[in-house]
């Protein structure tokens, strides 16, 4: 359970608040744990958008899939993320979504009543959560924006090129490893796998990047462009 509390401290909704006070809190809340097998939807899509949710161990992916059975993966998640929360508080009664867990997962559910209201302890830390809970709604409109940055250019080599390097960014470092396969990757980038795997091969050739499976390593030339 130590563990647990580790991530929940990492989460922007419990930014700044002690593990002991997460304790206490947990409960004023009627926080839930839940496990989700490999495939499982966490929050399927249609079903009530009343509550937010913390991966505390395994992996997630937001994903829509449209009439045709095409999918999009909007988001990935890691432990300690936030999600569900944009929808609960627009007040959308049913979730346009999917929330599915990609590997075996453990996720905190809380009501966002819960965390809005005052409860009849008067509890100090619900006008702290509140604003966490702003500032993580504001960090994922700029996540998406960053998303539509990458997937509005024009072809699939100027979108894969600024996926990777946007990686690259945040790792640090020219070698990095994405949270993707290539189904995953084709669907986040909304391209055709066989075209991605194309354009890959192409950057390979052109020496522009080297890769292996979700592993990639961007090399001198486009890419430093990008």
């Amino acid at each position: 359970m130590a563990e647990q509390y580790d991530i929940l401290r990492s989460c922007p909704l419990f930014a700044g608040i002690d593990a002991g006070d997460i304790r206490a809190m947990l409960g004023c809340l009627d926080a839930r744990v839940r496990r989700a097998a490999r495939g499982e939807a966490i929050f399927p899509e249609g079903g009530p958008a009343d509550r937010v949710g913390i991966l505390l161990s395994g992996e997630a992916q937001v994903v829509r899939d449209d009439f045709y059975g095409n999918r999009t993966i909007r988001a990935v998640l890691s432990p300690g993320e936030l999600f569900g929360e944009t929808f609960a508080c627009a007040g959308v009664e049913r979730m346009p979504v999917t929330v599915e867990a990609t590997k075996d997962a453990e996720v905190l559910l809380i009501r966002l009543r819960r965390i809005t209201e005052t409860c009849s302890n008067a509890c100090e830390f619900h006008n702290r959560m509140v604003m966490n809970l702003l500032k993580a709604i504001a960090a994922k409109n700029l996540q998406l924006n960053r998303k539509l940055e990458i997937t509005g250019r024009r072809t699939t080599r100027e979108k894969l090129l600024a996926y990777l390097t946007a990686q690259a960014g945040q790792a640090g470092s020219s070698r990095f490893t994405i949270p993707l396969d290539r189904q995953g990757l084709a669907d986040y980038l909304g391209v055709e796998r066989s075209a991605l795997s194309a354009e890959i091969g192409r950057l390979r050739r052109e020496g522009v990047l080297e890769s292996e499976r979700s592993s990639f390593r961007l090399l001198k030339g486009e890419a430093e462009r990008r």
